[in-house]
């Protein structure tokens, strides 16, 4: 088993967290039947990250990455193993438990941004706490904190289309911790963005983060990337090839 970490958290999940979330994947496997052949997406892949670490995941398009990105949030089921959020095994969850729990405790942040064009950028921020119920009076004071944070003050009436890459990244990491989660799901966060303003991203990512005590599992395929992780995994064939703390 490759070991990040380890903690002894058992804070039952349907509570809000007040800090990181534990995640632990035990000889977790994914088989995909293409035609009339399996395909092994991921194979006996075992990690500990402890709450608050910045896990990241590199490896080559077709190592398994985003495969475990989809299973730690409940989006997939694993063929063979257990994956534990806090000590409890999701695979005993309904469907209904997984969705609470990636509505209030998982932020996700994607390559694509994954923006609504029809909403302005306070708007598009601030979905979390809408799909939450919560009012205009409340959630706008709170946009703007988070907006303001990451320079962005000036276009909350903006919408997507007048936004720059970079900008519109910032805006999907403040839509991503708006409502405070213990675990950040990260996918290829600089693919649409030239080196500079990755770089620029990547540290507002880690910043705010490790000042909120978060959670984050970020999968690349770039080593400069994968730098800002306090531990780094490499993928190779749906198997951990190395990992090493940084």
């Amino acid at each position: 088993m490759v070991e990040t970490s380890v903690t002894k958290s058992r804070k039952p999940v349907a509570e809000t967290l007040d800090m990181g979330c534990e995640v632990r994947l035990d000889q977790v496997s994914k088989q995909y039947t293409q035609g009339k052949e399996q395909v092994a997406a991921l194979e006996k892949v075992s990690i500990d990250v402890k709450a608050g670490e910045f896990l990241a995941i590199m490896g080559a398009s077709g190592s398994g990455k985003s495969t475990l990105l989809n299973l730690v949030a409940g989006l997939d089921k694993p063929s063979q193993g257990d994956i534990y959020l806090n000590g409890r095994a999701i695979s005993g969850w309904k469907d209904n438990q997984l969705t609470l729990f990636r509505r209030r405790e998982i932020g996700f942040v994607f390559q694509l941004f994954n923006l609504i064009p029809t909403l302005s950028a306070e708007e598009n921020a601030a979905l979390p706490l809408l799909m939450a119920g919560e009012s205009r009076s409340v959630w706008q004071p709170k946009v703007g904190d988070w907006l303001k944070r990451v320079g962005l003050e000036s276009r909350r009436k903006h919408y997507p289309a007048e936004l720059s890459g970079g900008q519109m990244q910032r805006l999907a990491i403040v839509r991503a911790l708006i409502h405070h989660p213990s675990l950040i799901l990260v996918d290829e966060p600089t693919g649409n963005l030239d080196s500079k303003t990755g770089d620029q991203m990547l540290f507002i990512l880690k910043e705010i983060t490790e000042d909120l005590g978060v959670t984050v599992i970020m999968v690349t395929h770039d080593p400069m990337v994968a730098a800002y992780g306090h531990t780094l995994i490499t993928l190779k064939d749906g198997r951990i090839v190395d990992s090493a703390a940084r």
